[in-house]
């Protein structure tokens, strides 16, 4: 059993050594547990320092092209190294690196397949009140759309087995944490989460600007994500909606008309015609995202196909480059080979560099 912890980075250098100091070498029930740092475009010594630090596996993205794309860079290049299970931890330190081990146990046990730190953060002390309102907020409304259990759907802080990695499609550029979770709850994925611990506070977050963007982007992309897969649910909705309010434009219409003071009121007339036209419009739109949704299913289903045929063929990881140290390095050791990914030629690399020592 293999276990590589990803961390995706964004000019880090400053906190990077610590969060790695923290992160485990042996967890339980693995026989091997490697470190991979994802460079999302850093212009400061980000790489060095992750070298320096020993970490075993390095993907460089050539620009900064956001926390999404970095998370699902590092995925890939993780289950083409091998990993049976993949920790994703945010480089800020901002997670107990000892509950490493608790967030990995109900993927051990066969108890789930993707598992999600919870912070609890009613009792995050530099959360304000309004914070952990929102929190508490957005996450109820991520559990109504995606059907799972989650208490802190926004923690990067997460566990995911092979099958589940295999899975995954991170569309949205902004975030992963949201998306990953509604996805999982509706391709009926084995969701958990565990109490972990989190450190103080090291710099201040670069993912927005302030809590208002935040909270639009995040409201943005909730709306987004669950129109992917409940687009006659979401349009439907809407249209009833549109159609209430024209029937009941109508309706005064009537009885104005009734009163015989209709000719005053035909304004109402053409705003019920207009948001009836709007009610089909909606309706509309419902049936044709009902069939693209079909054709996403489909789409995301040749992706995961792709996705093993490469795997089985042992295709390299892209933009990979290999870590400074000597130990748990079998892509190294297979440098001039097709197929790192490969857990037989792991183990078989790993046999000749002990051959070798």
């Amino acid at each position: 059993m293999k276990l590589i912890i990803q961390i995706p980075c964004f000019n880090e250098a400053d906190q990077l050594p610590q969060t790695l100091a923290e992160l485990p070498r042996a967890v339980d029930g693995f026989d091997l547990v490697e470190l991979l740092v994802i460079d999302d475009g850093s212009t400061d010594d980000t790489i060095e320092v992750a070298r320096a630090c020993g970490v075993n596996h390095i993907v460089r993205l050539t620009n900064n092209k956001g926390l999404a794309t970095a998370f699902q860079a590092g995925i890939d290049a993780c289950l083409k190294l091998g990993a049976d299970v993949i920790v994703n931890t945010d480089a800020d330190n901002q997670y107990y690196g000892a509950d490493v081990a608790r967030l990995v146990r109900p993927i051990v046990e066969g108890r789930a397949d993707l598992v999600v730190g919870d912070r609890d953060v009613q009792g995050i002390e530099h959360f304000s009140a309004l914070k952990r309102a929102l929190q508490r907020l957005g996450s109820w409304v991520v559990r109504q759309a995606s059907s799972t259990s989650v208490p802190d759907t926004t923690s990067g802080f997460r566990a995911y087995n092979r099958e589940a990695a295999i899975q995954i499609v991170v569309v949205s550029r902004f975030t992963y944490t949201l998306e990953t979770i509604i996805q999982a709850g509706k391709l009926l994925v084995a969701t958990d989460h565990v109490p972990v611990r989190t450190n103080p506070p090291t710099r201040a977050s670069r993912l927005f600007p302030s809590m208002w963007s935040y909270v639009r982007r995040n409201a943005i992309a909730i709306f987004r994500i669950y129109a992917q897969y409940e687009p006659l649910r979401v349009f439907w909705s809407l249209a009833a909606l549109m159609f209430c309010a024209a029937l009941g434009v109508w309706i005064r219409f009537i009885v104005a008309f009734a009163e015989g003071s209709g000719n005053g009121h035909v304004q109402s007339l053409i705003l019920g015609a207009v948001l009836f036209i709007a009610a089909v419009v909606l309706w509309a739109l419902g049936v044709i995202g009902d069939l693209l949704a079909a054709q996403r299913v489909m789409t995301q289903r040749t992706f995961e196909r792709v996705r093993r045929i490469e795997l089985e063929l042992g295709v390299k990881p892209s933009h990979y480059e290999s870590g400074s140290t000597e130990q748990a390095s079998a892509s190294t050791v297979l440098a001039g080979q097709d197929g790192p990914a490969s857990p037989e030629n792991e183990r078989a690399a790993r046999e000749q560099a002990a051959v070798r020592a």
